[in-house]
């Protein structure tokens, strides 16, 4: 199975840059954001630090269904903390059992402190799929003597 390291580097190159957001930013900046780069969550950074992630499910069980402003409300009230963050050695395998397990769908890869990427329960899907695919064909091509 493959790790998260190589998942990340299969990634389209315009995927590759991670757009995140401060605890202090408005919820409205945040949702804002979202929508421009077309990601479904965003990891919220103090200090250089992953603390959290913002995303349109915590926008609209915490937020639209109590009635609360995006303009005033800072996400720090709304994200999803602590952050559950995987290191780039993680199989794609035990990712989906963490986001399973914990109900999440957006992962933070967090290497040595540092931010390197956001998987989403599509990409590893997406990567799972095709190991499934490669296995058959290997499978088939040995049962015909290939």
């Amino acid at each position: 199975m493959k790790t998260v390291a190589q998942l990340l580097r299969l990634k389209p190159e315009a995927n590759h840059k991670v757009h995140t957001v401060l605890p202090g930013q408005m919820v409205l900046d945040a949702i804002r954001t979202m929508a421009e780069r077309n990601v479904g969550a965003l990891p919220v950074v103090e200090n250089g630090s992953v603390i959290g992630v913002i995303s349109e499910r915590d926008y609209a069980r915490k937020m639209v269904l109590q009635g609360r402003s995006s303009a005033g409300t800072p996400v720090r009230d709304v994200m999803s903390f602590p952050a559950i963050t995987v290191d780039s050695r993680q199989s794609i395998e035990a990712c989906m059992g963490i986001m399973t397990d914990s109900h999440l769908r957006h992962l933070p890869v967090v290497e040595n402190g540092e931010l390197l990427g956001l998987l989403s329960i599509g990409d590893l899907v997406k990567a799972s799929i095709a190991e499934q695919a490669d296995l058959i064909q290997q499978l088939e091509r040995y049962i015909r003597g290939h």
